[in-house]
């Protein structure tokens, strides 16, 4: 058996083992977990059953996640995207008054258009069309994203008012101090090159978080999973076949997109996988997984899903190959039973573990080109919009405006492949018809 899993996930040939492997899972699962209670939450503002909702969201993870460890063989792990959820609830549901029956029918629709782009390679030429500048600020500003969450999630920065938009937090409450233990121990333990730093420092300070009662620990470890059969296939296409949802279903068109690649270049920018031409090798491969998952989310009655940043995780876990994203749908599946010991991690637990993701993402900042303006400007505004709108497909389409803008003024246009200018079409669209608050 464990031959067989050596030749089939190419350990060797990833200069991977099986024990990282596994830790690598287990490490994205757990800074990943929180969406098994956050998008539950999130959708029952917009009448999605909780109960139900959990298990769409689990089944969906599992589904997605082990198709991208057993097809595509990348150690990414696909979920609902935070973001999109709180589109769907308080933007398409709240504001613009559409059902999350209907909205479901838009994600349907842009599952199905991902998955056809993508078999016809359209997709791909259209990745391939993105300038090595802007994919290595993906990952930058995904990192800094990542930290943003953290930072807020326990409490070292909070909102603040209009004079003053962000503030610090009480830094010597006890729920922050436990967080800021958190990162100090993860530090520490990187420092020393201690395996599984990530991981442990998720753990104990969840442990330590319990003893201080910062958090309160699981009242019970297991528990039988809710019926999902009030939202299940209940896509309503009704709504969604009116000009007036067209807005709705390219936003989530253009978001989904850009969040997928934005993540897959991104994270594979900070693992190695990216060829000296800055692309993703067999890039349609997690593609379709990422498609596939998309009209399976809306079919289980779920939003919008696809690869997670939070695998950024595992791949600083040392976690190389499919084996990675295996061990994290097997540990999505058990949570199915144990979802009261997952919804106990607090914030103060896995938040520390984003920030430290943020801080290891930085790095590929150093391959975009300071000297070079046309490169700099649309590369910096990228960066900067994800992580000051708080929205990763604000950033990216920006860039993919302002790029092609940069290089028409400066006598350049020749550096423009197709696919971007076709991007840069899309953005512009999706910033006229986004519905703003």
């Amino acid at each position: 058996m464990l031959n067989l899993i050596h030749r089939y996930f190419e350990l060797e040939r990833n200069r991977a083992t099986l024990g990282r492997e596994v830790v690598a899972g287990l490490t994205t699962f757990v800074t990943m977990s929180y969406i098994v209670v956050v998008n539950p939450a999130i959708l029952k503002a917009a009448g999605v059953p909780a109960g139900p909702c959990m298990v769409a969201t689990i089944l969906t993870a599992v589904f997605g996640t082990l198709l991208m460890g057993f097809y595509a063989k990348r150690p990414f792990a696909i979920a609902p995207y935070m973001g999109e959820n709180a589109f769907l609830a308080y933007t398409v549901v709240q504001a613009l008054g559409f059902s999350w029956r209907t909205a479901l029918a838009a994600i349907l629709l842009a599952g199905v258009l991902f998955l056809v782009l993508t078999v016809v390679r359209l997709r791909q030429w259209l990745v391939d069309a993105v300038p090595a500048a802007l994919r290595y600020s993906f990952a930058v500003g995904i990192g800094l994203f990542l930290t943003f969450i953290g930072l807020n999630q326990t409490g070292v920065v909070l909102l603040g008012n209009a004079g003053a938009p962000l503030r610090a937090g009480h830094l010597t409450a006890t729920p922050v101090l436990v967080a800021i233990f958190g990162f100090l121990l993860m530090a520490v333990l990187m420092i020393r090159r201690f395996p599984a730093a990530i991981l442990i420092g998720i753990l104990a300070t969840a442990f330590l978080a319990y003893l201080t009662g910062v958090a309160a620990p699981p009242k019970t470890w297991v528990s039988l999973p809710p019926s999902i059969s009030p939202i299940l296939f209940s896509v309503d296409f009704r709504g969604a076949l009116s000009w007036g949802f067209f807005p709705i279903v390219l936003t989530i068109f253009i978001m989904a997109f850009v969040d997928t690649m934005g993540t897959l270049i991104g994270v594979s920018a900070r693992a190695g996988f990216l060829d000296e031409n800055g692309n993703l090798p067999q890039i349609e491969r997690p593609m379709i997984a990422d498609a596939l998952s998309m009209i399976f989310a809306a079919l289980v009655g779920t939003s919008t899903s696809g690869a997670f940043i939070e695998s950024a995780t595992g791949v600083e876990a040392g976690g190389r190959t499919g084996l990675t994203a295996v061990v994290t749908a097997i540990c999505f599946l058990g949570t199915l039973f144990f979802s009261p010991f997952i919804s106990a991690i607090p914030p103060q637990a896995y938040g520390p573990a984003l920030i430290v993701v943020g801080l290891l993402m930085l790095s590929p900042i150093t391959r975009i080109r300071f000297d070079d303006f046309t490169e700099l400007i649309p590369s910096f505004a990228l960066v900067a919009l994800i992580s000051f709108t708080y929205n990763v497909g604000i950033g990216i389409t920006a860039g993919f405006v302002l790029y092609p803008f940069c290089k028409l003024v400066s006598g350049r246009v020749r550096e423009i492949k197709p696919g971007l200018w076709v991007l840069a079409g899309l953005s512009l669209l999706f910033f006229v018809f986004y519905p703003y608050p």
